[in-house]
């Protein structure tokens, strides 16, 4: 709470007087690529600082900040990155917040493949079923929870290709690479290709949430530019697009 008052301070001292602008160096988890774009856009008419993004897998941008990437603020596509940079001393506890709840969908960019249900995955007739890494993308270890559950992961793991992220893998299905695969619902629409081809939204109940979570890293911590850009995240107008771009919103 004290974090998030000294937020709500500086976010709106910024918007009344006139300070130096800053730029903002953000990593973001790649299947929230399109969303950010927009925030981002937004953040930087409000408030005159300006956003700088590096995207990638949620894994490897850990992986970067503990060797030392100068980034301020993690827009992750779990928490258990955040939550270990807390507990490497390289991140705030008091800032780490829920911005948005993943929705995962099967698609094909062929009309005929998904019948809006999981049958295809059980008859296993076609070549190639994309995912993410579930070792480095949470989307690919929801993606595997529900092929668990499901009961066909081992009549499957023969015909898997693991892109290195999300954004890899929506690339495999999206070219016909792989006849389908599990990508994230916002990637999907933010393409234009929600109508097209064949899919199955998933029911959140097969798999664990997929809960993304923001922190401020504690080298921004005297930086008022990404203090404000965490406290704009949770304004209602952005919250708002979050949801219009395929997420479910946290409480």
């Amino acid at each position: 709470m004290r974090f998030l008052r000294l937020s709500l301070c500086v976010f709106f001292l910024a918007r009344c007087v006139v300070v130096q602008a800053e730029t903002v160096r953000v990593a973001v988890a790649s299947n929230f690529l399109g969303p950010m774009r927009e925030i981002a856009t937004l953040f930087e008419r409000e408030s005159g600082h300006r956003v700088e993004m590096v995207v990638s897998s949620s894994g490897k941008i850990y992986a970067q900040i503990t060797h030392g990437a100068p980034f301020d603020v993690f827009l992750s596509a779990d928490q258990t990155k955040p939550a270990a940079l807390v507990a490497d001393g390289l991140a705030v506890a008091a800032s780490q917040f829920s911005y948005a709840l993943g929705r995962l969908v099967l698609w094909s960019s062929y009309p005929d493949l998904i019948d809006n249900s999981p049958d295809i995955l059980c008859r296993s007739d076609f070549r190639i079923l994309a995912i993410a890494n579930p070792l480095l993308a949470p989307y690919g270890e929801a993606a595997m929870e529900v092929l668990q559950a499901l009961g066909c992961y081992d009549a499957l793991s023969a015909k898997l290709v693991r892109g290195e992220n999300i954004a890899q893998t929506f690339q495999f299905v999206q070219t016909g690479s792989a006849d389908l695969g599990f990508i994230a619902l916002s990637q999907q629409r933010d393409s234009g290709l929600a109508t097209t081809g064949s899919q199955w939204l998933v029911p959140a109940t097969m798999h664990n949430p997929i809960r993304q979570d923001a922190v401020l890293l504690k080298s921004a911590l005297e930086k008022p530019a990404a203090l404000a850009l965490l406290v704009f995240m949770r304004s209602e107008q952005v919250r708002n697009l979050i949801q219009a771009s395929g997420y479910l919103l946290p409480d």
